[in-house]
């Protein structure tokens, strides 16, 4: 009997451990998640005499390595500040990892000591990071295939609310963490246009919008997302002009937002003085555009119950776990395009492969699909024995990309393609 160890059991583990379950029982392994904390999605599973739950410190260091060390394979849902942690265990038991975050410095240093010890460490495998390396992958080695030169590419993903549950002016609620909502766009961002490398500041992000057309379900607007250079090098991409990869939001999202940004209301710096209500109006009435103001006026901070907060950001965390909670009843949105331009002798042409994904309900949403998914389907292939790679890697390889791909578009998860000329 084969071991698989789960560690962490949040909001986007839900549909990777009910597929896990279902995989557990039809070939013989003993499934365990360890999580500090309850959860009550996981108690339907206690019948199972494959299954346990533990709840347990991740930090009790004997506990953790020993469930580690009986593992056959260990996936990591934690935050991706525990990843190196986990990454050094499995080193030492020798035990396979997948994690869905970004490969960060300190883990990239254990590609060496990893690939000694025989293990793969997979990384960036679950949505954004992780279908759109596998789907992009996938389109830019057919291209390279027919020797045709991508000049540019640019990726948007969006986690969303879907039209049936779009009942605020933001068109948004929370499907992941908040206070990484609160923060994004903190570090400012870098990309590539028309062969000039733009870098653009905290206070820049929002105001550098594009707008991007998803079939059936209309325009969106992206914001530049972090450093979008390190996809040159990831992707091979050596004569691209343009990078860049951006977060989707609904129509007038970013100009909201850029208004909270510039009157500090994003800032956890509790030595920041705090907004009053006063000042929050008086900066209001230089809003003229009746949507913003709409969607401004919805949030309605100074309600009482958070006149304790320590910053002004975590009002406005407050403020919008109150306001952007997905109800029972709610379903999510999972939006990502991709769009390639490339050549080929004198004809130049464009082409988008673009996805959407609506989620069942609150649990099984499809940030959880998304997410949990492509996690399940390289767990099998390595428990399988499919892959080859080992050390610190990332899911740009074929042997990874291509059956996880294949495997997704059979649960539903798959692109439409269009392609134009470009005069």
């Amino acid at each position: 009997m084969k071991y698989i160890l789960v560690i962490g059991s949040g909001r986007s583990s839900s549909v990777l451990i009910e597929y896990l379950i279902n995989y557990s029982k039809k070939n013989d392994i003993f499934l365990t998640i360890l999580d500090q904390y309850e959860n009550k999605f996981l108690q339907q599973f206690s019948k199972f005499d494959n299954f346990k739950n533990l709840v347990h410190n991740i930090n009790n260091n004997d506990f953790r390595r020993n469930e580690i060390e009986r593992a056959d394979l260990v996936i990591s849902m934690l935050p991706p500040s525990f990843h190196t942690l986990i990454a050094k265990d499995c080193i030492d038991y020798k035990k396979n990892l997948i994690t869905a975050s970004y490969v960060s410095d300190e883990m990239k240093s254990l590609n060496s000591i990893a690939k000694e010890a025989g293990i793969l460490i997979l990384n960036e495998i679950g949505l954004d990071p992780g279908i759109d390396h596998i789907s992009a992958m996938s389109i830019i080695d057919s291209l390279k295939k027919e020797n045709k030169k991508i000049t540019s590419f640019k990726s948007f993903c969006g986690g969303l609310i879907a039209p049936e549950s779009c009942n605020n002016p933001w068109g948004y609620k929370f499907t992941w963490n908040p206070k990484n909502v609160v923060l994004a766009g903190k570090d400012g961002a870098r990309y590539l246009k028309n062969g000039t490398i733009k870098k653009i500041s905290y206070d820049e992000v929002f105001k550098t919008t594009e707008s991007v057309f998803i079939p059936n379900f209309g325009n969106f607007e992206s914001y530049p997302n972090r450093d979008s250079l390190h996809y040159k090098e990831k992707y091979k991409l050596d004569e691209v002009q343009t990078l860049v990869r951006g977060t989707l939001r609904k129509k007038d999202f970013a100009s909201a937002w850029d208004f909270l940004v510039n009157i500090g209301f994003t800032s956890f710096d509790e030595s920041r003085e705090m907004i009053t209500k006063d000042v929050y109006l008086d900066k209001l009435k230089m809003i003229k555009d009746k949507k913003i103001l709409e969607m401004l006026n919805y949030l309605d901070f100074f309600d009482l119950k958070f006149k304790n907060s320590k910053s002004n950001g975590q009002i406005l965390q407050n403020t919008l776990e109150k306001k952007w909670k997905l109800q029972t009843q709610d379903k999510d949105m999972i939006v990502m395009q991709h769009k390639f331009e490339f050549e080929k002798g004198n004809i130049k042409q464009r082409l988008y492969s673009s996805m959407a994904i609506i989620g069942s309900d609150s649990i099984r949403t499809a940030m959880a699909k998304t997410v949990g998914l492509p996690i399940f389907f390289a767990a099998k292939l390595i428990l399988e024995g499919k892959v080859s790679l080992r050390g610190v890697r990332i899911p740009v390889h074929k042997e990874l990309y291509m059956p996880i791909l294949k495997s997704l578009e059979k649960e539903g998860i798959k692109f439409i393609e269009s392609t134009e000329q470009i005069n």
